[in-house]
């Protein structure tokens, strides 16, 4: 799993009482993390830019341990090589491999297996 999808993923787990938005962020403890590189698309990383919250980005980064992560976006980023690149690597080219997602709210553990997050709840979890 990649930092952008673990970016994008929330826990949809009935029975949660937080006040923010509903099973987000979920909080990533990695066993395994490799880096795979990925063709550089600046484009795509320029239009996922907008989309990425950063404060969850920021927090994975740290889980993760790595270092040269941009704090936010640099005004003219579009244009910007170096910035796009180092984005392009914690985005794309950083994979978990074995690991867990936790939910904020109820404390459900997602587990995270050769890359792939288990996000599938069983009937008692979802009924409203």
């Amino acid at each position: 799993m990649r930092p952008l999808t673990h970016n994008l993923l929330s826990s949809h787990v009935r029975g949660g009482g937080g006040g923010g938005p509903r099973g987000f962020p979920l909080r990533l403890q990695a066993t395994e993390v490799r880096i795979n590189p990925v063709e550089f698309n600046p484009d795509f990383i320029a239009r996922m830019i907008p989309k990425v919250e950063w404060v969850v980005l920021l927090e994975a980064a740290d889980t993760l341990h790595l270092v040269e992560v941009p704090k936010e976006p640099i005004q003219g980023y579009e244009h910007n090589e170096e910035f796009l690149r180092k984005m392009h690597h914690v985005l794309l080219e950083v994979e978990v491999l074995e690991g867990t997602l936790e939910c904020p709210e109820s404390g459900r553990l997602f587990p995270i297996s050769r890359g792939i997050p288990s996000m599938l709840l069983s009937d008692e979890e979802t009924e409203t």
